[in-house]
C-alpha cells in the first residue's frame, strides 16, 4: 500500500455513512471516501478532514483506483434499488477478490441475491448489520458481517478496530456466509421492538393506571436500571421521562404524537418466522402495536363513537392510594417485564437457529449475544447470561429450558399473571405482557386445543389429523359412515 492508497473505502456520506467514516480514520484506517453528490464529501472533509488519514474522490473510478488490493469498499446507501445501483456500479469498475460490504438495513434474502451475483462476477459480497445508530457508527458500534471467510480475513481486522468493546472484546463477529449477518440483525432488531414496547406498556401501566407523573416513573426505570433490567433501553426510557419540553414547560413525553414508526425490520422479523413456522409472538405484538398507534382516524372514530370499558385510573385507584400496594404493584410490572422481555429474547435466538437451518448457515449464538453486549440498541447486562447459556455447548431447545432463564421467569410468574390480570382489567393494553405469558404457558402446556383444530380440518377439508395411539395419517368418512381410514 502505498502513501495515495486506503485499506478502506465509504461510499454515502450521509448521518450514518460519515460517522462510519470518521469512525474508521480515528483508529489509524486510511479511509477512502465518495458520494453521488460532492458536496457532501466537501463537507465531511471542511468538517472533519483532521480527524485522520481520508482520501476523497469525485468518481468512482478514482474512489477504486484509491483503494489497496484487495480493495474493500463499504456502502451506506439507501437500501432497495439504490444499494443495487451502487453495487453495481463498483463491481463494475472493481477487479477479482475485491471486497462490497453493504452495511444498510437491507432485507437478507436480497444480500442472498446479491452475494450470489456478486460472486459470479470474481468479487466477494458482505451483507454486514451495524447497529447502534449514528452515534454507534461513530463511537462504536456492534458488527453482524456476513460473507465468506476470506472476505473476513481481510475484513475483521478494520471491523475490529472501530467496533464497541464489551468487557475487553470488541463487538463484532464473523456471523455466517451471504444473508446471515443481515439475518441476525434483522432478529435483532425485531427484539428491540419487544423490548420497547414491554417498557411502554410498564410506563402506561404506572401513567394510566397509577396516575404516576413522568418524573416519578422516571426514577422508577432508573432505579430498575441499576438491577437485573440494565439496560441501554432501560437507561434511555429514564431519560426520555425526565425531559422537559422547552416550548410549553410540560413533560416531554407529553407533548410527542403518540404514533410510533417502523422501517420494516420488525414486519421482516414476524414474516421471515412464520415462513419458518417459528412463533415470535411478543415481536409480532410490538409490530401490531405500532401499527394500531398509527391508524390514527381509526382510533379517533373508537374514541367519537366511545368503545365502552373501563378507566384505568379508577379501577387501579386502590392500589394507586395505598403506598404499599403501589410498591409492591411497580415491584409487579418490573418482574412481568424481566419475564417478557426474557421471552423476547428466547423468540429471536430460536428464530435465528430456525434461520441457521433453514439456510445452511453455521451461527454461534453464544457469540452474538456477546457482540450485542455493546454497541447495539438492545445493549443489555443479562447478555452475558445469554452468552453463558449458548456457550455451554449443550442443546436446551429454548432459552427458557436453560437453568438460570427458567428460575427467573419461575420467580417471575405470580407477578407476572397479576399485572396482566390487573391490565385487563383496568383497560390497559399490554399485548406484549399478555402474549409472552400465553407464549409461556402454551410452551408448558401438556396438551394444546390444537387437537379440536384438527379435527376440524380434517371436516370441512380432509386434511387429516394424527392419533396418540398409532403412527401415520387419518381422515375420517365425516358425510358419510363416519368410518376412519388410514391414509396409505
Amino acid at each position: 500500500m502505498t502513501e495515495e492508497q486506503a485499506n478502506i473505502g465509504v461510499v454515502g456520506l450521509a448521518a450514518m455513512g460519515a460517522s462510519l467514516a470518521r469512525n474508521l480514520a480515528h483508529h489509524g484506517n486510511t479511509v477512502a471516501v465518495f458520494n453521488r453528490h460532492y458536496s457532501r464529501t466537501e463537507t465531511l472533509m471542511n468538517e472533519h478532514g483532521s480527524e485522520g488519514k481520508f482520501i476523497p474522490s469525485k468518481t468512482v473510478e478514482e474512489f477504486v483506483q484509491s483503494l489497496a488490493k484487495p480493495r474493500t469498499a463499504i456502502i451506506m446507501v439507501q437500501a432497495g434499488a439504490p444499494t443495487d445501483a451502487v453495487i453495481n456500479e463498483l463491481a463494475d469498475v472493481m477487479e477479482k477478490g475485491d471486497i462490497i460490504v453493504d452495511a444498510g438495513n437491507a432485507y437478507f434474502k436480497d444480500t442472498i441475491r446479491r452475494e450470489k451475483e456478486i460472486r459470479a462476477r470474481g468479487l466477494h459480497f458482505v451483507g454486514c448489520g451495524v447497529s447502534g445508530g449514528e452515534e454507534g457508527a461513530l463511537l462504536g458500534p456492534s458488527m453482524m458481517p456476513g460473507g465468506t471467510d476470506e472476505s473476513w480475513k481481510t475484513l475483521g481486522p478494520i471491523l475490529k478496530s472501530i467496533a464497541a468493546v464489551a468487557e475487553g472484546e470488541p463487538c463484532v463477529t464473523h456471523i455466517g456466509t451471504d444473508g446471515a449477518g443481515h439475518f441476525v440483525k434483522m432478529v435483532h432488531n425485531g427484539i428491540e421492538y419487544a423490548d420497547m414496547q414491554v417498557i411502554a406498556e410498564s410506563y402506561d401501566l404506572m401513567r394510566r393506571g397509577l396516575g404516576m407523573a413522568p418524573q416519578e416513573i422516571s426514577d422508577v426505570f432508573a432505579e430498575w436500571n441499576k438491577g437485573d433490567l440494565n439496560s441501554y433501553l432501560i437507561e434511555i426510557t429514564s431519560q426520555v421521562l425526565s425531559h422537559v419540553d422547552e416550548k410549553t414547560g410540560k413533560p416531554f413525553i407529553d407533548i410527542v404524537t403518540d404514533q410510533a414508526g417502523m422501517k420494516g425490520t420488525g414486519t421482516w422479523t414476524v414474516q421471515t418466522a412464520l415462513s419458518l413456522a417459528t412463533p415470535v409472538t411478543g415481536i409480532g405484538e410490538a409490530v401490531f402495536a405500532r401499527g394500531l398507534s398509527s391508524e390514527a382516524e381509526l382510533r379517533k372514530e373508537a374514541q367519537e363513537k366511545v368503545l365502552q370499558g373501563p378507566d384505568p385510573t379508577e379501577s387501579l385507584a386502590k392500589i394507586a392510594n395505598d403506598a404499599d400496594a403501589k410498591k409492591a404493584f411497580i415491584e409487579d410490572i418490573r418482574q412481568a417485564l424481566y419475564a417478557s422481555k426474557i421471552v423476547a429474547y428466547a423468540q429471536g435466538f430460536t428464530e435465528i437457529e430456525a434461520g441457521a437451518k433453514e439456510y445452511d448457515w453455521t451461527i454461534d449464538l453464544g457469540a452474538v449475544a456477546r457482540i450485542w453486549r455493546g454497541g447495539c440498541i438492545i445493549r443489555a447486562k443479562f447478555l452475558n447470561r445469554i452468552s453463558d447459556a449458548y456457550g455451554k455447548g449443550e442443546s436446551f431447545g429454548s432459552l427458557l429450558f436453560d437453568s438460570f432463564f427458567k428460575q427467573a421467569v419461575e420467580n417471575a410468574q405470580d407477578s407476572w399473571r397479576r399485572v396482566v390480570s390487573a391490565a385487563a382489567q383496568a383497560g390497559v393494553p399490554v399485548p406484549v405482557f399478555s402474549s409472552s405469558l400465553a407464549y409461556y404457558d402454551g410452551l408448558r402446556s401438556k396438551r394444546l386445543p390444537a387437537a379440536l383444530i384438527q379435527g376440524q380440518r380434517d371436516l370441512f377439508g380432509a386434511h387429516t389429523y394424527g392419533r396418540v395411539d398409532e403412527p401415520g395419517a387419518f381422515h375420517t368418512l365425516w358425510a358419510g359412515t363416519q368410518k376412519e381410514i388410514k391414509q396409505p
